[in-house]
């Protein structure tokens, strides 16, 4: 027991690339997963921030699927992450927005969620798009949208990009009270800190270096 201590959590200390086929699998893992948060969040008609934010305020305002205005709406910023952030991340990031848009549209035709309660709807979908995300940060891609925008701010203007991702969601989630309750928003807001918290305490350079 004692050597087993030991060695146990030995790890290389230097960053080692994923393969093709962990990528792959990397992508499909992390956009199935955040397409059931999405999911969760949309069976109880709450919403998130960022680009899947102003999607669910487009699909609840006017009705326009969720899935197709999350992918339109992600359009703009692919020019700013082929710019700031290569070609490699940007064809990753494209194709996990694609299979996350369908995969959600796909969603309530494979299984149904009869009832949920808002707040626990709002901290399951919160977490599940988080794992989401670190399934997909890890493998050098991500949702776009505002988080891509956020670099482009900072590198451009020296504001920090997560200041400039929160003043967007509080935006959104302002806005949200035009097409729905204060209690979904209030739900919302729980999800999305949720979310958050998940991503940093587990997303860190320190403790996960592959590239």
């Amino acid at each position: 027991m004692a050597n087993a201590k030991a060695t146990f959590g030995v790890w290389n200390t230097s960053a080692t690339r994923h393969s093709w086929v962990e990528d792959v699998q990397g992508i499909i893992s992390g956009s199935l997963i955040s397409s059931l948060g999405l999911f969760c969040l949309s069976s109880a008609g709450l919403l998130t921030g960022s680009t899947a934010g102003v999607a669910f305020l487009l699909h609840y305002a006017i009705g326009v699927n969720f899935g197709l205005a999350f992918f339109v709406v992600n359009l703009p910023f692919f020019y700013l992450s082929l710019k700031q952030l290569g070609p490699a991340f940007t064809v990753k990031t494209f194709i996990a927005i694609a299979l996350t848009s369908l995969l959600t549209n796909l969603q309530p035709l494979l299984f149904d969620i009869a009832h949920i309660n808002a707040l626990w709807s709002g901290i399951l979908g919160g977490i599940l798009l988080g794992f989401g995300l670190l399934a997909l940060y890890r493998h050098r891609a991500s949702l776009g949208g505002v988080g891509i925008l956020g670099i482009y701010v900072q590198e451009r203007f020296g504001i920090r990009a997560g200041l400039v991702q929160l003043a967007i969601d509080l935006c959104v989630l302002a806005v949200a009270f035009a097409v729905t309750t204060p209690t979904v928003v209030i739900c919302s807001v729980i999800g999305a800190i949720a979310l958050n918290l998940f991503v940093a305490i587990n997303h860190r350079s320190d403790r996960y270096i592959a590239l």
